[in-house]
């Protein structure tokens, strides 16, 4: 007899306690979680595959269950976390700490607590006689970057059985979201020239060329929040743009010799990033070639550190239906701010929806939480997909 959902939440519960316990800030390796999952997964006689990195410190973890047909659903989520260093937590982010219908720990939000559940349903999809598989996918490095999924998403595409469709567990509080804003982001470096600062003449300050280039960066972001559609479905309604770390000098009375900022810039479906930087770009070559002719060393260097797509809602999204009918979600079309995984899905030709426990808002945060109540609806959910996906279901 399937597990109920009670049943199923309370398993999930146990497994998250598991999760949270493996720190995977995406700083360090993932390989400790990712391991502990293949041997769980191999008790129950579930294959599994890794799809790692380029050196092997940290991999994807892709697994099937059921008949080797098309038309079968991935349930998607990242097992990395952000880092808790300096924060005020009251109570250890690497220990699941229930209280007063909440549960505590880094990642219980964002997003191990929908891991927790696909893996609390997998003993049932295991025994069960589905009629179309269930596809997991575990990604590394999602929270910088969403750098890990696409080389998993590749090995989906090519060599699995086509999907029907992708649920990316995003925490959404268990209703459909049906796109978010992509992001690109950048790591600047800019080289001087070192003297005493009452002798300019002699050097070249790296902090004076990066505020020339953050100004330009400035004004870019007024002109894109003044020029956001009113119509926009998002919050906030344009592409936003933010530096995000500024690492500059050595002393007071020292020309700098180098300044280090990284941005972003998130854009709704529809803008691209890259030629919306145009004048940016240009800029940086200009002061490049400004330094560079005082002092051989100086100049600036632009690297790209992430390239994450825009998720677009879909007209008639078969995953967004999906999700909608498992969950009962008869609300209206929702999109997301923040940038994931869904819009590389996309990007391959999946029908994508995001639909995960928890809230965004609790994302990142010290003492950040899931309420049991999701964890609740999320394995209501994962025994919906079971009777859905089983023969006769």
């Amino acid at each position: 007899m399937p597990a109920s959902p009670e049943a199923l939440a309370t398993r999930a519960v146990d497994i998250l306690a598991t999760l949270v316990a493996f720190d995977t800030t995406s700083r360090d390796s993932n390989l400790a979680l990712i391991a502990w999952v293949e041997a769980y997964l191999d008790g129950l006689g579930v294959a599994s595959r890794r799809v790692p990195n380029h050196d092997g410190t940290k991999s994807n973890l892709l697994a099937s269950i059921g008949p080797a047909v098309e038309g079968g659903v991935v349930l998607s989520g990242h097992t990395d976390v952000v880092p808790v260093d300096g924060q005020p937590w009251t109570s250890d982010p690497w220990t699941l700490t229930p209280r007063d219908g909440r549960l505590y720990g880094r990642g219980t939000c964002d997003m191990k607590g929908f891991l927790a559940l696909a893996l609390a349903a997998a003993p049932e999809l295991a025994a069960a006689q589905l009629s179309r598989p269930v596809h997991l996918a575990l990604s590394y490095d999602e929270e910088v970057g969403c750098l890990g999924a696409p080389d998993m998403i590749a090995v989906i595409a090519a060599e699995l059985p086509r999907p029907a469709l992708v649920v990316v567990g995003e925490p959404t509080d268990m209703v459909a979201v049906s796109g978010h804003k992509g992001i690109a982001s950048f790591w600047v470096t800019v080289s001087g020239h070192e003297a005493h600062s009452s002798l300019t003449h002699l050097g070249v300050s790296a902090n004076m060329a990066a505020i020339k280039l953050m100004a330009n960066l400035l004004a870019l972001s007024e002109r894109l929040t003044a020029q956001a559609d009113p119509a926009s479905p998002f919050t906030p309604k344009g592409a936003t743009l933010t530096v995000g770390q500024i690492n500059g000098g050595t002393a007071v009375n020292i020309l700098a010799r180098e300044c280090v900022f990284v941005f972003d810039l998130r854009t709704p479906p529809g803008m691209d990033a890259q030629a919306a930087l145009t004048e940016f770009f240009a800029l940086a070559r200009e002061v490049d070639a400004e330094l560079k002719a005082r002092f051989p060393e100086a100049g600036v260097k632009v690297e790209r550190r992430s390239l994450t797509p825009a998720f677009a809602p879909e007209d008639g999204g078969v995953a967004e239906a999906f999700a909608r009918r498992l969950t009962g979600d008869n609300g209206p079309s929702r999109v997301a701010p923040y940038a994931a995984e869904a819009g590389q899905f996309q990007g391959a030709g999946f029908s994508t929806v995001i639909c995960g426990p928890g809230s965004i808002d609790q994302a990142h945060q010290p003492d950040e939480y899931v309420e049991l109540s999701q964890i609740q609806r999320g394995a209501a959910f994962m025994a919906r997909l079971i009777e859905d996906l089983s023969i006769g279901g």
